[in-house]
């Protein structure tokens, strides 16, 4: 036995030997690296500033902040050795969290090596009482350690017999459920350590939701405390009004790549605190950067993201971003004569990434026939686009399309989508009358700002006056505050409908507030067969459902506009098409940029919040401004897009910019939507399109009914109609469509169709090179290269059934992706 332990001990030591070294070159590592972040900065903070805290429960995350002689800051707080010169007042933990211990003054120190900063730290009103605040420190903690989510006892039914309010938005209800239901099992105030809401958090009992506390925690001592201290509500607490993380935004150059933030809190009576310690945090980017508990973010990849603190219904962001040095990057110089230009470029140079060349004219006239106008440019305009001026043949383009008639065509299209244009919910002539109105409206130029308030405050027959069908469709104050904000301000409020909104500032309040403008919209039949009649009915109020307020008419993010003379929904017109506005001409600006680039500048399009920030904010407000100015003239603002070289930039990316999906150094490759690829096929074919009840030969992007029915159409995406939402067309392509395209009967009848032009052309006696050249040029708008001319013309000489090979080399030109796609 003796020699046993003997080989056991000589065995532990070896490996406690192994165990000590590996820790010595961990730390001389970490030492290493730390040197290598520290450098030699030319100046050195603690910020905040002025750090007062008051009473014994408070805490102060401090920040050691380094500037370089090149401009570069970096964050240098947990490469710092921290220490406090007054360890009875304060002391200071290894990541600068200072905690208090009597009143006075001490000096907070972080150093390593000759590099040295201090700040002082006041501490007052430790003899004071500092009772936990259920509403201000309870809460919040039960947010951070997520028992309020959605996916845990925040869920409308509940988990495992608790159901707390989503985000804890009602407070009330939250304490009688903790405190006093169950027999008030739930918490101990004799035994505060035996509380149920303590033990399972801290995984002492079983639970579900596994660890979600620890003992060492700011959050831990709150909620323990409160409970010690007999569980308390306090309704009267001091209202908070601002949240706010510093520092502001930052570019962390490399080695650079964390951040410690700190999350300062201040309320109605004017004090502030530091509650970094109970917020919980988000990241808009996580593949990019990531943020744990303590309100400390790391880069994992090169980018931009946004770190979200949130505190009860408040919500502070602050943008970081992260560079490294790129081999071969050089900064382009940076374009003035065009807003879209000069911001992508700028921010491109800011993210080190390298736009592509210029697109081909062969790829430009294709790419803004089909974003503009929904149509193929034929052989002959392509030839003559080839024969301009090169220097001024794109800009000529782009002024020829804005003023075709199938402009109207398209954009009336894109419009009608999300005003939901559909017969099973306006009938069908209402869906034809609400189209041709949509389409003149276009056609005559009506700034956006005058359109849009002409569908708010509209009035009278549903036939006569079609604008009046947006409130058809919308046939109540929810579903009318729901569309008008997604669409026209660009926000999802469907969630404050029920509870404050999880994430962002919206409450039940705003939300009916709103409401409160559509309260008084009647609805009677008119006298013809389907037709109805909006008219104002003068009366009419909006509950708040929990508190039973009724609610005076309140813009989102705006004031009340309560004038009993003028119509509310007069008045709430007027509000959101006025330049005062922050949200109306962007969410115009980014749903136009979304059509003609494939991604928003905001991403979903209608989806701005401040936990979703633009990735460019430069380029939206410049864009925004550009709009205002022009009086909302929506061909001023295609034009603009369309002249700038960000626009005109090839999708094929290069090494420097292959990973970039957000700012726009390349063009998106998007599937084309399901009526302009119906009718793409159409022209390659030959064979005009037949829809019940269109006129001959109509195209699918001027069908003016979403209830009219098409397998392809369905297939590709074409959307119902029944939601206000862009993201209802389906843009992905699937299975379903490769089977439609490779057998399906559109593509196959169109193909045989002895009046279309591959009949024509395998009786036209043309040679074998030129019906390849036809064929290329209808569908790609640009002649075969040398390879695929060889390989059609051997494929066209050697059938013995001449239609049938054409038939082939159309059907593979239709299967590819250059054709499917828009480049």
């Amino acid at each position: 036995m003796i020699g046993n332990r003997g080989r056991t001990s000589r065995r532990t030591w070896t490996l406690l030997t192994g165990i000590l070294i590996a820790s010595a070159i961990s730390t001389a590592h970490a030492d290493e690296a730390a040197d290598a972040l520290i450098g030699s900065p030319a100046s050195l903070e603690i910020g905040p500033a002025d750090t007062v805290l008051t009473g014994r429960r408070a805490t102060a995350r401090l920040i050691a902040t380094g500037t370089y002689a090149d401009g570069n800051v970096r964050d240098l707080t947990r490469a710092l050795e921290w220490s406090s010169g007054n360890e009875d007042v304060a002391i200071v933990s290894k990541t600068g969290l200072v905690t208090p211990k009597a009143d006075g003054e001490a000096v907070i120190t972080a150093r390593k090596g000759s590099v040295e900063v201090s700040t002082k730290v006041r501490v007052e009103g430790m003899t004071k009482p500092a009772p936990v605040s259920f509403r201000r420190d309870v809460m919040p903690v039960l947010s951070q350690a997520g028992c309020n989510m959605g996916a845990c006892h925040g869920t409308p039914t509940g988990k495992g017999g608790l159901k707390l309010s989503l985000r804890g938005y009602l407070p009330d209800e939250d304490f009688v459920t903790l405190s006093r239901e169950s027999g008030g099992r739930r918490v101990n105030t004799f035994d505060a350590d035996a509380s149920v809401i303590l033990r399972k958090p801290l995984g002492e009992a079983p639970h579900e939701g596994g660890i979600r506390l620890k003992r060492d925690s700011k959050s831990f001592e709150y909620l323990h405390d409160w409970i010690a201290e007999g569980a308390h509500d306090d309704p009267a607490a001091v209202e908070p009004v601002k949240l706010e993380i510093v520092p502001g935004s930052r570019v962390l150059n490399a080695p650079a790549k964390t951040q410690q933030v700190a999350v300062l809190l201040t309320m109605a009576d004017g004090s502030r605190r530091d509650v970094t310690s109970i917020c919980y945090y988000d990241s808009s980017s996580p593949d990019v950067a990531e943020v744990d508990a303590d309100g400390y973010v790391t880069f994992k990849n090169r980018g931009e993201a946004a770190i979200i603190a949130h505190y009860l219904s408040l919500v502070a962001i602050v943008r970081l971003t992260h560079l490294v040095e790129v081999p071969d990057f050089q900064v382009a110089e940076v374009p003035q004569d065009n807003v879209v230009d000069r911001a992508v470029v700028a921010k491109l140079n800011r993210m080190r990434i390298a736009p592509s060349e210029s697109c081909t004219d062969a790829e430009f006239i294709r790419r803004a026939y089909l974003d503009v106008i929904g149509v193929l440019p034929r052989p002959e305009e392509v030839d003559a686009f080839l024969k301009d001026s090169p220097a001024d043949r794109r800009a000529h383009l782009i002024d020829a399309l804005l003023e075709r008639p199938e402009f109207y065509d398209f954009w009336a299209l894109k419009f009608a989508d999300v005003l939901r244009s559909n017969g099973r919910l306006i009938e069908p002539k209402g869906a034809y009358v609400f189209h041709r109105w949509i389409r003149s409206a276009l056609e005559s130029g009506m700034p956006m700002d005058r359109f849009v308030h002409a569908l708010l405050s509209s009035d009278g027959s549903t036939y006569a006056n079609p604008a009046t069908n947006y409130y058809r469709i919308s046939r109540d104050p929810e579903t009318s505050v729901e569309t008008t904000a997604q669409l026209f301000l660009g926000v999802r409020i469907q969630c404050a409908k029920c509870h404050n909104h999880p994430f962002e500032k919206w409450t039940q309040d705003d939300y009916y507030g709103f409401a409160a403008f559509f309260s008084q919209v009647g609805r009677k039949p008119g006298a013809l067969p389907g037709e109805e009649v909006v008219y104002p009915t003068g009366s009419g109020d909006v509950k708040q459902p929990r508190t039973g307020q009724v609610m005076p008419p309140k813009a989102l993010g705006g004031p009340v506009l309560d004038d009993a003379a003028v119509d509310r929904r007069e008045r709430l017109a007027d509000w959101l098409t006025s330049k005062d506005n922050p949200f109306f001409g962007k969410s115009l600006v980014n749903r136009i940029w979304y059509h003609l680039m494939g991604r928003g500048i905001v991403e979903p399009v209608d989806d701005f919040r401040d936990s979703n920030p633009a990735s460019n904010d430069e380029l939206i407000d410049g864009l925004t401004q550009e709009f205002a100015a022009s009086g909302y003239n929506l061909k001023s603002l295609i034009r603009t897009i369309l002249q700038s070289r960000t626009y005109q930039l090839s999708a094929a990316t290069t090494p420097l910019n292959v990973d970039d999906s957000i700012y726009f150094s390349h063009a998106a490759t998007k599937l084309l939507p399901a009526e302009v690829l119906l009718d793409a096929i159409a022209d390659v074919t030959g064979t005009p399109n037949a829809f019940p009840g269109l006129p001959a030969a109509a195209r699918a992007t001027q069908i003016p009914d979403g209830k009219m029915d098409d397998p392809f159409l369905k297939t590709f995406g074409r959307p119902a109609r029944e939601l206000a939402c862009e993201c209802e067309r389906e843009s992905d392509s699937n299975l379903s469509q490769a089977l439609q395209l490779i057998g399906g009967a559109t593509v196959n009848n169109k193909l045989r169709n002895d009046a279309g032009r591959i009949a024509v052309l395998a009786k036209s006696g043309k040679t074998p090179e030129a019906i390849t050249d036809e064929l290329y040029l209808v569908a790609f708008s640009r002649a075969p290269n040398p390879s695929e001319m060889d390989a059609a013309v051997k494929h066209l000489k050697d059938a013995k059934d001449q239609r049938a090979a054409i038939e082939d080399l159309a059907w593979v030109l239709i299967n590819s992706k250059e054709f499917l796609f828009r480049h």
